[in-house]
């Protein structure tokens, strides 16, 4: 097989511009919200991904873990998670519930997540349907829009403050054990609890 084969040699026109997707998630470890969405758009890529072909179109997708007030600021970040096609966000109406599993990082209150509508219906991940809709959409535009620059606001929401600020507790909190994470269940003997960790209790122990 000649290698050196271009497109233009086999009639395939090059790429002829470039869809920008943008997922900003919180977190995709324990959050049910971020992992489903994160999911679903993989597989809303791989159905489009022939058709995007034809169109000669690229889609260039970034995932930004946003991990911080400051970075949320500047990103213009206000719910978990984000999925914005060419800078603009695809959720058309702006809802949030309770999202049970990010709030092990919140302690002080509970956290909330984004809540997709598609078709009159809700969702708490963003429906590969609706994925595949906005990209299509975007691709057939009659004028592809350029990509807008992020808009920082002055503060973020409270939502997002208390999940920061949880997380961060739990990093501290974390590093302040005697050792890692992984070797807990044997760094210690029982006996040697009170030395290793301050504390005879090896219920409250780090390296229980």
């Amino acid at each position: 097989m000649n290698k050196g084969i271009r497109d233009a040699d086999v009639g395939i026109p090059p790429t002829s511009r470039t869809i920008a997707i943008d997922f900003l998630y919180l977190d995709l470890d324990v959050c049910t919200r971020c992992i489903g969405t994160n999911a679903n758009l993989e597989a809303a890529l791989s159905e489009v991904a022939q058709l995007l072909r034809a169109a000669n179109v690229a889609a260039s997708v970034t995932k930004t873990l946003v991990q911080s007030e400051e970075q949320a600021r500047a990103l213009g970040f206000v719910s978990s998670p984000t999925i914005r096609l060419n800078g603009k966000d695809i959720a058309l109406e702006f809802r949030e519930s309770r999202c049970e599993s990010c709030e092990s990082y919140a302690c002080n209150g509970t956290v909330n997540c984004r809540v997709w509508v598609f078709q009159g219906q809700e969702y708490t991940e963003a429906p590969k349907a609706m994925i595949i809709d906005a990209i299509l959409r975007e691709v057939y535009a009659a004028q592809p829009a350029s990509a807008p620059a992020a808009v920082p606001f002055e503060d973020v929401p409270e939502n997002l403050k208390r999940f920061f600020s949880g997380k961060r507790q739990q990093t501290v909190a974390e590093e302040a054990l005697c050792c890692p994470a992984a070797e807990e269940a044997f760094c210690c003997e029982p006996s040697e609890k009170a030395s290793c960790c301050g504390t005879a209790d090896s219920a409250s122990c780090g390296c229980k």
